[in-house]
């Protein structure tokens, strides 16, 4: 999970495998194992939205991490801020205010 270091918004969920996780360690810079690229994947390589890692937790089993980052632009895809810009009310997603 990466979250927001000043305002603790979560703002993606994605895969770190080891090359990953010792890419973020040596840049500072988020990445991750990119499925559908099918490598290695710096977030925000192509569109300068990169996440300057501040800490990373690790949970008690040591098989899941929440990166807190100071992010540089829009963190989703779409642009949003967040990819969890909308909720579910009944079966309907709504977008979420801010």
């Amino acid at each position: 999970m990466v979250q927001d270091s000043a305002s603790g918004d979560v703002l993606m969920v994605a895969f770190m495998d080891e090359e990953a996780l010792a890419a973020t360690c040596r840049t500072g810079l988020a990445h991750f194992h990119s499925r559908s690229r099918g490598r290695l994947w710096q977030k925000g390589e192509t569109s300068g939205h990169v996440l300057q890692v501040e800490a990373i937790a690790v949970d008690c089993d040591q098989d899941a991490l929440v990166l807190q980052v100071r992010p540089a632009g829009p963190a989703c895809h779409t642009g949003e801020v967040s990819c969890f810009y909308r909720r579910l009310e009944g079966d309907r997603l709504v977008r979420t205010e801010r």
